[in-house]
């Protein structure tokens, strides 16, 4: 009769549960790694990067019969606040814009920034007998005689981050200077420009 109640007592076996263990693997791997890019994010303090155009000026500006010849001049400076991250900007190409008409186009020379810098990039956009629409014709020849003229200036980059001897993917960078007033006259103040990143 006792052995019968030992018997009774006895739970059976629960079978080997593989869902439940792939989840409990799983939640643990996400710990991991949140605390991984938690303890990176800590140690490395990442910070945004900083853009202004900080001089501007336009040269040999003529405008004849729907078509536009000019020279423009802009030195964006680049700050890199950050402590442990350097930047290789692959690839730059820089853009003036009119009232969405590209007006000039040119490619910068790839650099280096190390952190904790400041960089000044110099770009020269040429306008070569540029056809414009009579619109912008127009609208140009009034600011022309006003003695500013008003341009969007925008900077396209492939970039690659570098903590240590660890180097990052490419990435696109897009740099836009809006409102950016350009004199014709060489004597006028040019404003520094703050500029919008996106990356």
């Amino acid at each position: 009769m006792a052995n019968n109640t030992a018997q009774a007592t006895q739970q059976p076996a629960r079978p080997f549960n593989l869902v439940r263990c792939v989840a409990i693997c799983l939640l643990a791997l996400m710990v991991l790694v949140g605390l991984a890019v938690l303890i990176t994010w800590l140690v490395i303090r990442p910070k945004k990067f900083v853009y202004t155009l900080e001089n501007g000026s336009v040269q040999d500006f003529n405008l004849t019969n729907n078509h536009l010849n000019a020279t423009f001049d802009f030195v964006l400076r680049a700050y890199n606040p950050n402590s442990k991250i350097s930047v290789y900007y692959d690839y730059i190409e820089s853009t003036v814009t009119y009232d969405d008409q590209t007006l000039a186009f040119n490619t910068i020379d790839p650099f280096f920034q190390h952190h904790w810098n400041v960089t000044r990039v110099e770009s020269k956009l040429v306008a070569l007998n540029l056809a414009v629409s009579p619109s912008t014709f127009k609208d140009l020849r009034v600011e022309k005689t006003s003695g500013d003229i008003e341009v969007d200036v925008h900077f396209m980059s492939r970039i690659r981050f570098k903590v240590g001897i660890w180097k990052s993917n490419h990435r696109t960078l897009r740099i836009v200077c809006s409102s950016v007033t350009v004199h014709f006259s060489w004597y006028k103040h040019f404003e520094k420009i703050p500029c919008e990143v996106e990356l």
